[in-house]
Protein backbone atom coordinates (compact mmCIF):
# COMPACT_ATOMS: atom_id res chain seq x y z
CA UNK A 1 0.00 0.00 0.00
CA UNK A 2 1.28 3.48 -0.85
CA UNK A 3 2.37 5.70 2.01
CA UNK A 4 1.77 9.42 2.37
CA UNK A 5 4.16 12.01 3.78
CA UNK A 6 2.41 15.03 5.23
CA UNK A 7 4.33 18.32 5.30
CA UNK A 8 3.00 21.06 7.58
CA UNK A 9 4.45 24.57 7.45
CA UNK A 10 4.34 26.40 10.77
CA UNK A 11 5.01 29.98 11.79
CA UNK A 12 3.83 30.92 15.29
CA UNK A 13 0.89 28.55 14.92
CA UNK A 14 0.59 27.36 18.51
CA UNK A 15 -3.15 28.06 18.53
CA UNK A 16 -3.69 25.85 15.43
CA UNK A 17 -1.00 23.18 15.47
CA UNK A 18 -2.68 20.67 17.80
CA UNK A 19 -5.92 20.59 15.79
CA UNK A 20 -3.95 20.39 12.54
CA UNK A 21 -1.81 17.47 13.69
CA UNK A 22 -4.75 15.64 15.25
CA UNK A 23 -6.74 15.95 12.02
CA UNK A 24 -3.87 14.36 10.09
CA UNK A 25 -3.50 11.58 12.65
CA UNK A 26 -7.24 10.83 12.46
CA UNK A 27 -7.34 10.36 8.67
CA UNK A 28 -8.09 6.95 7.23
CA UNK A 29 -5.07 6.92 4.90
CA UNK A 30 -1.79 5.45 6.08
CA UNK A 31 0.61 8.25 6.85
CA UNK A 32 4.28 7.33 6.45
CA UNK A 33 5.31 10.40 8.40
CA UNK A 34 4.39 13.90 9.43
CA UNK A 35 7.02 16.58 8.87
CA UNK A 36 6.64 20.04 10.38
CA UNK A 37 8.83 22.74 8.89
CA UNK A 38 8.98 25.62 11.33
CA UNK A 39 9.79 29.11 10.06
CA UNK A 40 11.48 30.40 13.23
CA UNK A 41 8.41 30.45 15.48
CA UNK A 42 8.74 32.25 18.79
CA UNK A 43 5.47 31.06 20.37
CA UNK A 44 6.53 27.67 21.78
CA UNK A 45 4.91 25.65 19.00
CA UNK A 46 8.08 23.60 18.33
CA UNK A 47 8.41 22.77 22.01
CA UNK A 48 4.73 21.77 22.09
CA UNK A 49 5.21 19.40 19.16
CA UNK A 50 8.41 17.91 20.64
CA UNK A 51 6.68 17.36 23.97
CA UNK A 52 3.42 15.89 22.64
CA UNK A 53 4.20 14.29 19.26
CA UNK A 54 7.57 12.59 19.43
CA UNK A 55 6.88 10.73 16.17
CA UNK A 56 6.84 13.98 14.17
CA UNK A 57 9.97 15.16 12.41
CA UNK A 58 10.60 18.89 12.87
CA UNK A 59 12.81 21.01 10.65
CA UNK A 60 13.62 24.25 12.48
CA UNK A 61 14.61 27.17 10.32
CA UNK A 62 16.71 29.94 11.84
CA UNK A 63 14.65 32.58 10.03
CA UNK A 64 11.35 32.69 8.15
CA UNK A 65 12.22 31.30 4.72
CA UNK A 66 8.66 31.65 3.42
CA UNK A 67 6.03 29.09 2.56
CA UNK A 68 7.41 27.78 -0.75
CA UNK A 69 10.97 27.18 0.42
CA UNK A 70 9.72 25.60 3.65
CA UNK A 71 7.47 23.28 1.66
CA UNK A 72 10.40 22.23 -0.52
CA UNK A 73 12.49 21.55 2.59
CA UNK A 74 9.80 19.15 3.79
CA UNK A 75 9.48 17.47 0.41
CA UNK A 76 13.27 16.99 0.28
CA UNK A 77 13.26 14.82 3.41
CA UNK A 78 9.92 13.06 2.81
CA UNK A 79 10.05 9.27 2.44
CA UNK A 80 6.47 8.54 1.42
CA UNK A 81 5.21 7.58 -2.01
CA UNK A 82 3.05 10.71 -2.12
Amino acid sequence: MNKVSVVIINFNGISFIKECIESVLNQSFISEEIIVVDNFSQDGSCEFIERNYTQIKIIKNTYNVGFCKATNQGIDVARGDY
